[in-house]
């Protein structure tokens, strides 16, 4: 028997395939420096768990509103909107199991058949993934390296607007670590106006900084009306296994998603999302895991500095380092990066995606990169870690 012709166009998030062959190497005795995958190793504060066991104690642990208890969403409507300085009501929020069922609802609600849609490559894998099993015709834009970060090509992205339906747009972006200047996101979003596209502000690192304030697109003039949020908890809180989000969007939409929360998986646990409402009525917790992880950041980048054939800028936001490692692969004798990232972790333990992991590269990419995660090692094992990567490649020249 076949399976549905679909499933053919369906990816994944390969970043799990490189913790198999960390966890595997590490199973055969081997010490891995664990940089591969933006999971945190850091505790859920104190307050959320309790108020987890409070409601569960309570009894809320059966079926509750698809959209979200009244009182998460209220909670959500004025967090977000105080931030992005933006007026949302109860009824702009639907409460999800975490922020990735966003990305898969906003392309079952307004992408039809062969619409395009424009997304960053790199970029989250998801976002490609999801846009191709659901028929759209996928429209990646890339990237250019600046001597401060990344900047997205917007020729291209003028280029390809014409033919798009919808935007895929994540600031404080994952892998890349970088953020738009606020021309470039007024350029973002006039594109958006002027070829009336639907957009997607993927925001799940809008407090992930470490210097600077974020400002979400969807706060620009013209922009509220045509953009869905994306908004986690997992994150700032610490609670990428609680699975807690939600979408902020324009109520037309918002109540469609709502509707596909009722036939996917009816609702998001309740007791979870009492959890979500102390995390905001309280989010102190959060300051010092910012703290912990801007020490990893600076750890991390004083000592890839210290690596030959290695360059990266210090991002100010997310929890991801995107190294250019082109150089560093000509002295290692290596011409295919993926090769470069099995060796690495065989010779010195260190363990990280490369850019193949967000995304097909475009035909006309010529350097080569990879991806860092500090969200989930120490500093100590940092510095170690990237030492014995800088050794092994400065012994190969």
């Amino acid at each position: 028997m076949a399976l549905a012709a679909r499933m053919d166009r369906l990816g994944t998030e390969t970043a799990f395939a490189v913790s198999l062959a960390a966890a595997d190497w590490a199973a055969k005795g081997h010490r891995v420096y664990p940089f591969h995958l933006g999971d945190i190793d850091l505790a859920t504060p104190a307050n959320i768990v309790e108020a987890m066991n409070r409601a569960i104690a309570d009894g809320k642990t059966g079926y509750c509103p698809a959209a979200g208890v009244p009182a998460l969403r209220a909670a959500l409507a004025e967090n977000i909107g105080t931030d992005r300085g933006m007026e949302l009501q109860a009824e702009n929020i639907v409460v999800q199991t975490g922020g990735k069922p966003v990305i898969t609802k906003f392309v079952q609600t307004l992408v039809d058949p062969g619409d395009g849609v424009l997304f960053p490559n790199p970029g989250y894998p998801i976002y490609e993934s999801q846009v191709e099993y659901y028929g759209g015709t996928p429209l990646p834009y890339r990237y250019i390296e600046t001597p401060t970060g990344f900047a997205i090509d917007l020729d291209q992205l003028r280029e390809l607007a014409p033919h798009a339906k919808a935007l895929i747009y994540n600031n404080l972006q994952n892998p890349l670590g970088c953020e738009s200047s606020m021309d470039e996101m007024q350029a973002i979003a006039d594109l958006a106006i002027e070829h009336d596209l639907w957009v997607l502000s993927d925001e799940a690192y809008f407090e992930m900084r470490y210097a600077g304030e974020s400002t979400s697109i969807a706060a620009l003039p013209g922009m509220a009306e045509r953009t869905v949020i994306l908004y986690t908890f997992s994150k700032k809180f610490a609670m990428t296994g609680w699975r807690l989000g939600c979408a902020a969007a324009p109520i037309e939409v918002a109540t469609m998603i709502a509707k596909i929360n009722t036939n996917d998986e009816s609702c998001t646990t309740h007791f979870v999302q009492e959890a979500g409402v102390e995390a905001l009525r309280d989010p102190s917790g959060a300051a010092p895991m910012l703290t912990e992880l801007q020490r990893r950041r600076d750890a991390a980048v004083a000592a890839i500095a210290g690596i030959p054939g290695v360059s990266c800028a210090t991002p100010d936001s997310t929890f991801y380092l995107f190294p250019n490692v082109t150089v560093a692969m000509a002295m290692t004798g290596f011409t295919d990066v993926g090769d470069f990232a099995t060796a690495a972790l065989h010779e010195t333990g260190v363990s990280f995606c490369t850019r193949r992991h967000f995304g097909r590269p475009q035909p006309d990419e010529e350097q080569q990169y990879i991806r860092f995660a500090y969200s989930g090692i120490g500093v100590d094992d940092i510095t170690e870690g990237l030492g014995k990567l800088g050794d092994w490649i400065g012994s190969a020249s």
